[in-house]
């Protein structure tokens, strides 16, 4: 099973966008979202895609029971304060927006780690557990927006970066 991996959109709905649909064309069929979506509207992509989506909520989310009320009618699915734990392809997963927020030993109870808020790409292993961030969907920082796709069955990231020729700012 693969899913998409997105953190720190911040309101950028064209690279969320463009990143979905590379999302789409990898095979994907849900994203997980580590939390700062910041409006509501960020969320059109993912309701024109008609991808599943779930996530937690990061430090920048200031309408959180808009973002609630729009992820309930379009996708039927919760938005959940971080971290939030559950268990997806047979595999026990930990979304998380601040990774420092999160004691090492439930890190370390979990399979896999999906993490945001530093705007940076990263992969790394804690014993058996699987660390991701996938980066900014936002591009504001480091001016690249990125996401990231998990293969569960075999624990491979294939991480997606959009140059600026390849998607509408």
């Amino acid at each position: 099973m693969r899913i998409g991996l997105m953190s720190d959109s911040h309101d950028r709905v064209p690279a969320v966008a463009e990143l979905l649909r590379l999302m789409m064309e990898g095979g994907v069929g849900m994203v997980l979202h580590a939390g700062d979506y910041c409006a509501p509207f960020v969320l059109r992509p993912f309701e024109e895609t008609k991808l599943s989506l779930a996530g937690v909520y990061g430090n920048n989310d200031g309408d959180k029971q808009g973002l609630l009320t729009r992820a309930q009618s379009a996708f039927g699915t919760e938005l959940f304060d971080s971290p939030h734990s559950f268990e997806i392809g047979g595999q026990r997963l930990l979304l998380v927006h601040d990774i420092g927020d999160v004691q090492q030993r439930s890190i370390e109870s979990h399979a896999i780690v999906i993490h945001g808020g530093t705007h940076k790409q990263e992969m790394k292993s804690r014993g058996d557990t699987l660390i991701v961030n996938p980066g900014e969907a936002c591009g504001w920082l480091f001016g690249t927006p990125s996401a990231a796709i998990l293969d569960l069955d075999t624990k491979q990231v294939e991480f997606l970066v959009l140059e600026p020729s390849e998607w509408r700012h």
